[in-house]
């Protein structure tokens, strides 16, 4: 059920007018009435539910999205995780809330679990599941089911999102309307097309001939993109599918992203198996904990430790401030290890330094 589920997720990429069912049965997953999917970039793009396609319409179109207190709560929050009101508001300060009093009591909604994604890119991705107001809170055994969801579920959006919510007639006008360097490949890892933009990846990624297999600068990053082609055909909620390629020095200059291409989406991608896209870094600019989040598909307990290590903390240090064991730590920092294809602490502290893990606002914190 959990790998069907994912396989639809994956084929509403490119195929957007799909994402209402899919949004239906994350509602129906956690007793919710249906949910919203929304992106802006250039412009504000938005699929809803059924169920609930009314009310969106109204909130975009008389300006509540602008001032949504729930949209602001998770910016400043800021965590890998689908929120609910309870981590905002007490009961007395949701009660008196106007955008909960005037817009969503009066049409029995009050009650959702969220998320959002902030990409250096410009793209800004929220999903929300709405809950019926006389049903309670959305509890968290729920909220721990959309969060195994959540980095397929924003994979998917972000690309849909590129493609402004519409869908393509062909690779070739999808792999255009993308707007970052993207290739196509076959089930073996073989290059079948590319954009235009794919050139500005050229001194890390060689893709030259059609029929050949991709090859990268950085050999870990090959080693990824093997393994992750590997896990396609029963993708899972904890696979990682997006990883670093490194440049000559040994910093993180491109982040490599691997999804499946499932169902429908081959009316699209006819004869492949995988589009593979990638996220420049900008080492002049640190780029911010939203997209570290987003890189490597890091839990919220695991961006505790990777931002503890690149700090000086120790693994002993994190645990006593996080009140968990130690066995726990040690497991968390070997996933991270796992995740961004490293083999030692000072290798991966190396890495995330470089790439400036949560500097925005962790050294104000400090």
């Amino acid at each position: 059920m959990q790998a069907e589920l994912i396989d639809r997720i994956y084929e509403c990429s490119v195929v957007p007018e799909l994402w209402p069912d899919v949004l239906d049965e994350l509602a129906l997953i956690t007793n919710s009435i249906g949910g919203m999917l929304f992106s802006a970039r250039k412009a504000v793009n938005w699929t809803a539910s059924e169920n609930v396609f009314e009310a969106f319409e109204t909130y975009v179109r008389d300006g509540w999205l602008g001032k949504c207190p729930r949209r602001m709560c998770m910016m400043e929050k800021s965590q890998p995780t689908f929120f609910v009101e309870q981590d905002f508001w007490n009961a007395e300060e949701l009660a008196s809330n106007p955008f909960y009093r005037d817009f969503f009591h009066p049409r029995g909604l009050g009650w959702s679990a969220g998320t959002l994604l902030q990409m250096p890119t410009g793209d800004n991705i929220v999903f929300s599941i709405e809950r019926q107001l006389d049903q309670g809170p959305i509890e968290r055994n729920h909220v721990n089911r959309l969060n195994e969801l959540r980095p397929h579920l924003l994979r998917s959006a972000f690309v849909s999102a590129r493609l402004g919510l519409q869908r393509a007639q062909g690779a070739g006008e999808t792999l255009s309307r993308f707007g970052l360097p993207a290739l196509v490949l076959n089930a073996e890892g073989k290059f079948v097309e590319a954009n235009d933009r794919a050139q500005t990846v050229s001194e890390h990624v060689k893709f030259n001939e059609s029929g050949r297999p991709v090859a990268f600068s950085d050999r870990r990053a090959a080693a990824f993109l093997t393994d992750a082609l590997e896990k396609l055909d029963g993708v899972s909620t904890a696979d990682s599918l997006s990883f670093p390629i490194r440049n000559e020095d040994g910093y993180a200059a491109l982040v490599g992203h691997v999804m499946p291409i499932k169902l429908a989406a081959h009316d699209v991608f006819a004869n492949s198996y995988a589009l593979l896209f990638f996220t420049p870094l900008d080492q002049t600019r640190a780029p911010s904990k939203e997209l570290m989040r987003s890189l490597f598909d890091m839990t919220v307990a695991e961006t505790r430790i990777a931002k503890g290590l690149v700090k000086g903390r120790t693994l002993k240090e994190l645990a006593e401030e996080g009140e968990v064991s130690i066995t726990t730590v040690r497991s968390q920092f070997s996933s991270i290890l796992e995740k961004t294809g490293c083999s030692r602490q000072a290798e991966l502290v190396g890495l995330l330094a470089n790439i400036a893990i949560g500097q925005s606002d962790e050294t104000r914190a400090d």
